[in-house]
C-alpha cells in the first residue's frame, strides 16, 4: 500500500522529507461521539466518504470510524439502535501530527493496522486525514 498524494522521490542530492501536512486530505465530516451508529452511517453515505472523524463534547478529535467498523457494530449480536460512536471507538487514537514525516506516518499506519489516521494539532483539534491509497 502507498500513502495518498505521495510524489516520486526527487532526483536532487537533497532528499525531500514530506510531512503529514503535505499529504493529508481535508478533515471532512466531523461528528460527535454521542451520535448513533445508524445516524453515522447515514452521514457517511450522504458525504460519500469511507470514514468520519469523531470529536468529544469539547470538539477535540478522539478517533476515526470507518464504514467497515460501523457495519460490523451494527451487524453484531449486542447491537441496539442506542449504540453510540463512543461505544465502539475503544482507545483514543492512533493520531499523527502535521510535522510527522511520511515515512513515520506510514510505519505507524502499518503497525496500527489502519488505513487512515487523523492529523491533529497540539491541542487535539482535527486538521485533516492521512489515508492509504486503494
Amino acid at each position: 500500500m502507498t500513502l495518498v498524494h505521495m510524489q516520486p522521490r526527487s532526483m536532487s542530492a537533497t532528499p525531500v522529507h514530506r510531512t503529514a501536512a503535505d499529504a493529508m486530505d481535508t478533515a471532512g465530516p466531523q461528528v460527535c461521539d454521542d451520535m448513533t451508529v445508524e445516524v453515522a452511517l447515514s452521514v457517511m453515505a450522504s458525504a460519500r466518504t469511507g470514514h468520519l472523524l469523531v470529536c468529544d463534547d469539547s470538539g477535540l478529535c478522539i478517533g476515526l470510524v470507518t464504514q467497515a467498523q460501523l457495519t460490523a457494530a451494527r451487524d453484531g449480536s449486542t447491537y441496539t439502535d442506542r449504540v453510540q460512536l463512543r461505544d465502539i471507538l475503544g482507545d483514543r487514537g492512533p493520531f499523527t501530527s502535521p510535522v510527522t514525516t511520511m515515512a513515520e506516518a506510514g510505519h505507524m499506519m502499518r503497525y496500527s493496522h489502519v488505513d487512515a489516521l487523523p492529523v491533529v494539532d497540539e491541542h487535539g483539534s482535527a486538521l485533516g486525514v492521512l489515508a492509504l491509497a486503494r
